[in-house]
């Protein structure tokens, strides 16, 4: 465990560079696929190498090696040096969740202001089914209340302790009908997530705002919980846009952003953002993300309006109109088509399709990139399957549980 928790914290600095190379030589879509997969299992493995280093130091305490059973010279003499960087480890987990979490809730309330400011959308999903010959009104049966079925008045135990047999039967049929009925409805809501996730509605509605300023993006929709209504994404646009547009150029726009929605785009943000948080090298490939999300929504938008050059005309027209104007309020996970940089986009649009290239740079750094995620991955599971060995081995020498 000594060496290989620290391989996590080292790999991002080599595998940020291939990162950037591969998506360059890849789909845009394939490409911000790639980066978002390589900032997070390098991300993960961070803060996983930091909660080691931390937990390894901390079995270390008197206090904590109590509470574990363990044998308070084996976790010492196994790593003599824990101690050392168990504080700073300590230290800096803390300040990455306090970042997460303070991140997470300056986006929400971005997100929640933009959408006050909006007004209520239409509810996203539908609601959950009825039972078959229920009405609209009634309150649906208890899964734990017996059925009148397995009621029978006519039986009577002979002895008490057949009695008590029976009741004990019958409250551990109730208890196992109640557990079998939350793990079906837990399934069914992780299926609704995970289906709302990958499949958006595909309506979006249009939201103009009446500012003279040029400015559009894609706010993100938020998921129906129990008691609070899901809304979709809506494609916000402000009248000084639409005016600097052309009729052709606004499907193109509004094709762009549909498309960011449509891809979940604002996730692939969120998730640059927290790496980049976590480790500085990750940093690196958060603006690389943000231009392969803003190309990903370009040939999406050509594709539909079966223009490229239209859709080029369009991306550069709109940040040519956004320019000249102070950009109004944006929440930081809404994706814009004139964002990012401009030149480049609409100079990749006036080419042919992007297909992925076959050179050997593509290679080479596919082949540096996948060495170092797996290399993160292997040394992660090596050292919290070391620290699991040596609490054991400290357990079993104090002779406490395993």
């Amino acid at each position: 465990m000594i060496l290989a928790v620290w391989v996590p914290l080292l790999l991002p600095f080599l595998a940020a560079r291939p990162a950037r190379r591969l998506a360059d030589a890849l789909p845009p879509r394939a490409a911000a696929w790639t980066l978002a997969a390589a900032s997070a299992v390098l991300a993960v493995g961070t803060l996983c190498s930091l909660g080691l280093l931390t937990a390894e130091g901390l079995l270390q305490l008197p206090a904590v090696a109590a509470l574990g059973h363990l044998s308070l010279p084996w976790p010492a003499a196994a790593a003599p040096a824990a101690g050392l960087p168990a504080a700073p480890a300590g230290a800096a987990l803390t300040v990455l969740t306090a970042l997460a979490l303070r991140t997470a809730r300056l986006r929400r309330n971005e997100l929640r202001t933009a959408r006050a400011t909006l007004g209520p959308a239409s509810p996203g999903g539908p609601a959950s089914p009825a039972a078959p010959g229920t009405p609209a009104g009634a309150a649906r049966p208890s899964p734990t209340a017996p059925h009148r079925g397995d009621q029978h008045p006519d039986m009577r135990p002979p002895c008490a302790s057949m009695r008590r047999a029976r009741t004990n039967d019958a409250r551990e049929t109730t208890r196992t009908r109640a557990l079998t009925h939350y793990l079906h409805a837990l399934r069914h809501r992780a299926r609704a997530v995970l289906h709302a996730l990958l499949h958006p509605a595909g309506q979006h509605p249009l939201a103009v705002l009446d500012d003279d300023r040029a400015d559009a993006f894609a706010l993100p929709g938020r998921l129906r919980r129990p008691g609070r209504p899901g809304e979709p994404g809506r494609i916000v646009v402000t009248a000084g846009m639409l005016r600097a547009l052309s009729a052709p150029e606004r499907a193109a726009l509004l094709a762009h952003e549909r498309a960011h929605l449509a891809g979940r785009h604002h996730l692939f943000l969120a998730l640059a953002e927290h790496a980049a948080a976590v480790h500085p090298a990750l940093r690196a490939l958060r603006a690389p993300l943000g231009y392969h999300l803003e190309r990903w929504a370009d040939e999406v938008a050509a594709e539909q309006v079966g223009d490229r050059t239209v859709t080029a005309r369009a991306v550069g027209r709109a940040a040519l109109a956004a320019s000249r104007s102070p950009r109004p309020a944006r929440p930081g996970l809404a994706p814009a088509a004139h964002s990012g940089p401009v030149p480049r986009r609409v100079a990749a649009l006036l080419q042919p399709r992007p297909a992925a290239s076959g050179s050997r740079r593509r290679t080479a750094a596919a082949l540096v990139l996948a060495a170092c995620l797996a290399l993160t991955t292997a040394a992660t599971l090596d050292a919290g399957a070391d620290l699991h060995r040596t609490v054991e081995a400290a357990q079993q020498e104090s002779g406490g549980p395993r």
